[in-house]
Order: structure tokens, then C-alpha cells, then sequence
């Protein structure tokens, strides 16, 4: 039998007989810190661990297409070391900043988050080809590191290289390259760019489906 309270009891009121919560009314009511909950998260996890990338130009075709989205991880930025052949996310050296509200900053941080848009001309994605103490040259078409032949298996054939440097690389530094050699604006161009410009690592290829794999 149910136990009726002596305030139920001098009512004459059923606890079973009082109108139940609106649940949807709740929800709603809940929906703005919800959303506010997930745009914080999203934007914790783009910072400090992994963004989804779009990849805007031709300048890594083969290994990357244009329209290709990519997942950056920047914890490998942040405990890994830097390889030879990685594939770096970096700071536009000739990047300008320009100032924006902070309705603007919040629209492009989520954009941002999902993948949908990203810094796409303001941040580089290419490869690193030498590192800070060696010294890069290019001549006949053929990359050297300290006078040794690099091997470059992720070049399409047909790919042309003006003969270049050599050029010492600083410590601290990174030389950067894009795969396309015929048509790729790097450090050929704007020369070596520090470690610190580095935003993170692209680990994997997420779209288009069929061509979803590690990098």
C-alpha cells in the first residue's frame, strides 16, 4: 500500500493525481546552456587536441586534393618531435591579422571546429623537407640534404624543381615544401619558418570517403 503524507492526507490530494513537469518545456529550456556546453568543448578540443582541416589548393596534389578534409592533431605538436617528411599545418608567414568582434570570433571558431571553414589562407599545410642545423639545395631536379640525395617517393613524375640555395636552415627552424613542386608557394618562396609557427600535424585524411586514410 502507498504511504499518503499527513499533508495528503488533510488535502485530500493524490500524489499520483498532480499534473507532471513538461519534460519538452525542460528541454528547451536547458537547449541554450547545452549548445553553449558543446561550443565550449568544441572549441577546448580544436585548441589544445585535434581540428578537422580543408585542404583550399593544389600545392600537395598528389597526397592531398584539393577539397580534402584532414584531421590536424596538435598534440603531437606538442609532446612528438618533429620528423623529416611530416606533414605540418603552420602559420601563413605572410599572414595578416586582421581584427574581428567577438560575435565574429565565436562564428569562426565553431565553423572552425566542425570543419566547416577553417583559417584556410591565413594557415599552410606542407612538408617537411629539412630541419633546423642541416642545409637544403636543390639541383638537376633532385633535392639534397647535407649533400645527400633525399628521396621523395610522394612526388608525382613529371614534377620540376629550379635548381635552389644551398641554404643553411637555423636551428629552431623548419625548410617546408608542398608536394606539387610545379605549383607550390613555399620555402623556396618565403623561406624557413620557426618551430613555434607550427599549429600541428595532419595525421589523417577524412574526406572524401573513399580516400580516408592515414598520412
Amino acid at each position: 500500500m502507498d504511504r499518503i503524507t499527513d499533508t495528503d492526507a488533510e488535502t485530500g490530494n493524490d500524489p499520483q493525481d498532480e499534473p507532471e513537469k513538461d519534460s519538452g518545456g525542460s528541454f528547451l529550456y536547458e537547449l541554450p546552456g547545452l549548445l553553449l556546453a558543446a561550443l565550449i568543448v568544441a572549441v577546448v578540443i580544436k585548441t589544445f587536441v585535434i581540428q578537422p582541416f580543408y585542404i583550399p589548393s593544389g600545392s600537395m596534389i598528389p597526397t592531398l586534393e584539393v577539397d580534402d578534409r584532414v584531421m590536424v592533431s596538435k598534440v603531437n605538436d606538442v609532446f612528438g618531435e618533429i620528423h623529416r617528411g611530416d606533414i605540418l599545418v603552420f602559420q601563413n608567414p605572410y599572414r595578416v591579422d586582421e581584427e574581428e568582434s567577438v560575435p565574429e570570433a565565436v562564428v569562426r571558431s565553431v565553423l572552425e571546429a566542425l570543419g566547416i571553414r577553417t583559417s584556410a589562407y591565413d594557415d599552410l599545410v606542407k612538408r617537411v623537407v629539412a630541419l633546423g642545423g642541416e642545409t637544403i639545395e636543390i639541383r638537376d631536379n633532385q633535392v639534397f640534404i647535407d649533400g645527400v640525395a633525399l628521396d621523395e617517393p610522394y612526388l608525382q613524375p613529371g614534377s620540376m624543381m629550379p635548381d635552389f640555395g644551398p641554404q643553411a636552415i637555423p636551428e629552431g627552424d623548419l625548410f617546408m615544401m608542398g608536394d606539387n613542386r610545379n605549383s607550390s608557394s613555399d620555402g623556396r618562396v618565403f623561406g624557413p619558418i620557426p618551430v613555434d609557427d607550427v599549429i600541428g600535424e595532419a595525421v589523417i585524411r577524412i574526406w572524401p570517403m573513399d580516400r580516408l586514410g592515414g598520412l
